[in-house]
């Protein structure tokens, strides 16, 4: 039994099952695009017809609030893989080019641009002299917006050093000022939500981070049999981490948005639209996952999974992106 199946498969893979595959990888993305097509084309659709009226620089917060999401996922992702890898007996000792200091680098311009827009008291800063930087440690959330920009700085220098891992304390330290400012102490609750945002944007960039740098080692070690064990490894946590964001996100939404008003909300608010488009964008996601995953397990090559996997990582950075515009749109909090 066990010698017939493969060869079936191998047949499977050649050149009548390409197309099949790559019709349900386009069908997929095509989803995702018409889902991403609010957030893509910034707060003014989301905005229109609510009645809620645009914060001055959105466009530009949420930006920078997908560069500075998105430099924390890279090194995140990269020490975690690394740590996998460290559990695999035959995995090769080469490594593909690390690129948390890039990232720092990102992170730190990207913190930078939103501490000045908080030093102008949450507007646009349209000149140097317009930034109070002394009035930052005036404010709670000034000082979070210091401790971000510093953090990423500390990372970018642990990435340089000999000991690249000390950067996972600076970037915790980023994790916990987003959830803290996430969540103004006016919040009903505020620890509870700063608790589920920790544990959320935590998931998050394992979870995207985690995916891209496990390819880009699949790549490095495509003749060695650890690379399909490490793709394995990883989706088995994947499944986890997708279950707590999952439950994190919806427990969060319900705290915004109560029950009773979330149906409405969804398409009468501009928060509540692009929750919406994320949420159609992470189902998304998921479906390429499982198929990833499925792949993974029967197909005679592993690699195979690949395919599906690079439409994920291509999706979640779609969601990145519109998760980046959803933190710089009012907040409909309804008590």
């Amino acid at each position: 039994m066990t010698l017939t199946r493969p060869p079936s498969r191998t047949a499977d893979t050649g050149r009548h099952a390409r197309p099949s595959g790559t019709g349900r990888t386009v069908a997929v993305l095509v989803l995702v695009v018409l889902a991403s097509l609010i957030p893509l084309l910034g707060p003014s659709p989301a905005l229109h017809g609510t009645g809620e009226a645009e914060a001055p620089g959105t466009g530009g917060i949420a930006l920078l609030r997908t560069v500075l999401f998105a430099a924390l996922s890279v090194p995140v992702g990269e020490l975690f893989v690394n740590r996998l890898a460290r559990k695999l007996p035959d995995a090769p000792g080469d490594h593909p080019r690390s690129w948390s200091l890039y990232a720092a680098v990102a992170g730190f311009v990207a913190s930078l641009g939103l501490a000045s827009v908080v030093a102008t008291g949450n507007l646009v800063p349209d000149s140097l002299a317009a930034v109070d930087v002394g009035g930052l440690y005036e404010s709670r959330d000034g000082k979070l917006a210091l401790l971000e920009v510093n953090a990423f700085l500390a990372a970018g220098l642990c990435a340089t050093s000999r000991r690249p891992g000390l950067q996972i304390w600076p970037l915790a330290a980023v994790i916990v000022a987003e959830a803290l400012r996430a969540h103004p102490t006016t919040e009903y609750s505020p620890l509870i939500g700063s608790g589920l945002t920790l544990v959320h944007l935590t998931c998050a960039s394992l979870w995207v981070g985690g995916l891209l740098y496990a390819l880009r080692t699949l790549r490095q070690w495509r003749d060695a049999a650890a690379g399909p064990a490490l793709l394995g490894l990883y989706a088995r946590v994947a499944a986890v981490l997708l279950a707590a964001i999952t439950a994190t996100g919806v427990c969060s939404s319900l705290r915004r948005m109560p029950a009773g008003t979330i149906t409405d909300q969804l398409t009468d608010t501009a928060y509540g639209r692009v929750l919406l488009a994320k949420v159609i964008l992470v189902a998304a996601v998921a479906a390429l996952a499982l198929w990833a995953r499925i792949r993974l397990g029967r197909a005679a090559d592993p690699l195979a999974a690949c395919s599906p996997a690079r439409a994920e990582v291509v999706a979640l950075g779609v969601v990145v992106a519109v998760s980046g515009l959803l933190t710089a749109l009012p907040v409909p909090i309804r008590w």
